[in-house]
């Protein structure tokens, strides 16, 4: 049986603690019978809502395969740990052994972080063709702005 627990640091906990505290918790699944399939860290991260006054938080997910008792162990360690502010585990039907959706999003983001230097130059000079173009319709807006002046006096006329 597969099952995926996700947990959230204290954002004042440092990446190096985090990951610390992360190898205590796979020593405790594997001391109990369990392994660890998987192991991310997402980051720190903004969380959805506050938690303990705290707007940040380091995500990390651990996939294990294993007996109850072995996530049992597992949950029991993140209850007891201060440092945890919250934590998900849930069963997996099947294993995948691609990258989480959230990494996968981040190493895109990664890669494609040098094109979008490159497009910029073209970006830049696409810009200053619509700025030419936009003057030409503000010239005549200001065209039509005058006949509207003209009209309301017109009325205010005819009101009198």
């Amino acid at each position: 049986m597969y099952y995926e627990t996700v947990f959230i640091v204290n954002p004042d906990v440092s990446q190096e603690n985090t990951h610390l505290l992360t190898d205590s918790l796979v020593e405790r699944v594997e001391k109990s019978g369990g392994r660890i399939v998987k192991r991310e860290y997402w980051g720190s991260r903004p969380l959805a809502y506050q938690i303990s006054k705290r707007k940040r938080g380091h995500y990390a997910l651990l996939v294990t395969d294993g007996e109850p008792a072995a996530i049992n162990a597992l949950e029991q360690a993140l209850r007891l740990e201060e440092r945890v502010l919250r934590f998900l585990t849930t069963r997996l039907q099947e294993l995948s052994d691609e990258p989480s959706p959230l990494l996968r999003r981040k190493a895109a983001a990664e890669a494609s972080t040098p094109e979008k230097s490159e497009e910029k130059p073209a970006a830049e000079a696409k810009a200053s063709t619509p700025e030419k173009s936009e003057e030409k319709p503000a010239a005549e807006a200001e065209t039509s702005t005058p006949e509207k002046s003209e009209e309301k006096p017109a009325g205010g006329d005819a009101e009198a």
